[in-house]
Order: C-alpha cells, then sequence, then structure tokens
C-alpha cells in the first residue's frame, strides 16, 4: 500500500480525494489539518480511516515532522488559502501561507524524502488576463495574475517547477478551473446561490437572489472529477 499525504484534507478538493483513494484502496492516507479551528466536518466520515496530523505550513519545523513522521510515496499538497476574495483583505497571509508554506514543503521533501511524488494544487488564476485572441487557454500561456491568490499561486507553481529543474524532485504541477460539487463552501457562486434560493423556498428571505457580476463566462467541472485528475496526474 502506497503511503500518501494530503495537505489541507479537511478543505473541498482534499476531502473528495480522500474520499476517493479509500474508497478505491489506493493507499493509506494520512491527512493534515491547519489546528484546533480548522473544521473537520468534511472529514468526518472518514476519520477512523485516516491518520489526521496537524500542521502549519508557515513553520518549517512542523512541516519537517509530518514528512518525517509520513514517509510519503505520494504527498497532494492542497492546503492553501482558497478565496480570491479573502485575498485581497489579507493579501500577507495568503503569501505566507501559500507561497512560504509551499516552500517549506518543498525543503522538507528534498531533505528528507527526495523520491516522494509531489502534486501542488495551482489554479487557473494564475493565468489572469487573457486576451480573447488565446481562447480557449492552453497550458503554454502566459501567466499574468490579477490578484494577491493568483500572485501567490503562480509563485508556487513557478517554485514547483524550479525545485524539479535544480533538484529533480518529482512535481506534477496541476491548474484546475472552476470545481464544485458537495461540500463546497458557501462563499462561492454555486453553493451561494443555491443557498439563497433554498432560503426564499423556506421564507427565510425575499424572492430575490444577489448574483453579483453576470458578464464572465466559466466552465465548471465536479469536484469528483478533479481529484481523480490529480490522482493520474501524479501515477
Amino acid at each position: 500500500m502506497k503511503k500518501i499525504l494530503i495537505t489541507g484534507v479537511n478543505g473541498f478538493a482534499g476531502s473528495h480525494l480522500s474520499d476517493y483513494i479509500l474508497k478505491n484502496k489506493l493507499g493509506e492516507v494520512t491527512g493534515t489539518i491547519r489546528g484546533k479551528s480548522s473544521d473537520p466536518s468534511n472529514i468526518r466520515h472518514n476519520r477512523e480511516n485516516m491518520k489526521v496530523l496537524k500542521c502549519d505550513f508557515t513553520d518549517f519545523t512542523t512541516v519537517k515532522s509530518v514528512i518525517r513522521e509520513t514517509e510519503p510515496d505520494y504527498i497532494f499538497h492542497l492546503a492553501a488559502q482558497s478565496d480570491v476574495s479573502d485575498s485581497w483583505k489579507a493579501p500577507h497571509e495568503t503569501m505566507q501561507s501559500n507561497v512560504l508554506g509551499s516552500m517549506n514543503l518543498f525543503e522538507a521533501v528534498r531533505e528528507i524524502s527526495p523520491k516522494a511524488r509531489v502534486q501542488v494544487a495551482s489554479s487557473s488564476e494564475t493565468y489572469g488576463m487573457v486576451l480573447e485572441s488565446e481562447l480557449p487557454i492552453r497550458e503554454t500561456n502566459p501567466l499574468r495574475p490579477l490578484s494577491p491568490y493568483g500572485v501567490s499561486k503562480a509563485a508556487m507553481d513557478m517554485m514547483a517547477y524550479q525545485y524539479n529543474q535544480s533538484y529533480g524532485l518529482h512535481i506534477v504541477r496541476t491548474r484546475a478551473f472552476n470545481h464544485t460539487g458537495p461540500r463546497r463552501g458557501s462563499v462561492f457562486v454555486t453553493s451561494n446561490w443555491s443557498r439563497q434560493i433554498a432560503e426564499i423556498e423556506k421564507g427565510l428571505k425575499s424572492a430575490e437572489i444577489s448574483v453579483g457580476a453576470l458578464d464572465s463566462k466559466r466552465d465548471f467541472s465536479d469536484v469528483r472529477d478533479v481529484v481523480r485528475a490529480y490522482w493520474m496526474a501524479i501515477e
């Protein structure tokens, strides 16, 4: 059985990835959560089937301890500050979490488990400004991020490339676009609109949905397809 580490296992994608791995008996799962304030509800149904460790990825000593304890074959790096709007309110925290946290992971892997395969969950937000002539977006498109979150993910993305080229670490970068499904946070569009509809049906609010700007066009994937793609990418 492969030893698998999922950072941010209690998050949206992390919880579904643990579901996929455990359901298909693909390996032994250890997941990390940030600390006491982390919401464990997404993984409550699987808590007995995996080991859960607390890890603040901005603390290098703790990150090394987790890598040393788990000795992972595969690492899925999903721990991040993942809200674009929050990144405008807290850019420093976003950079600390997404850039420093990723660097600490890469350094720990380089020092302790250099043969581990690592998947890093980058984002379509790294592309940022896309010209009409560049549609549909390809992996070769220039990275022009337009938010602190996008910048942090672009930095992580390029750092992953550098650690692969400089140290030979087996790192796969994925840039998922919008994905949705069960457990999606209420700040995200599909969950937000659905919640408003439910509240209207229950008579808890007036029959008017707040939607924000509607001029954007987006493709949505099911999160269960996305995490399966993460597995296929690292394999």
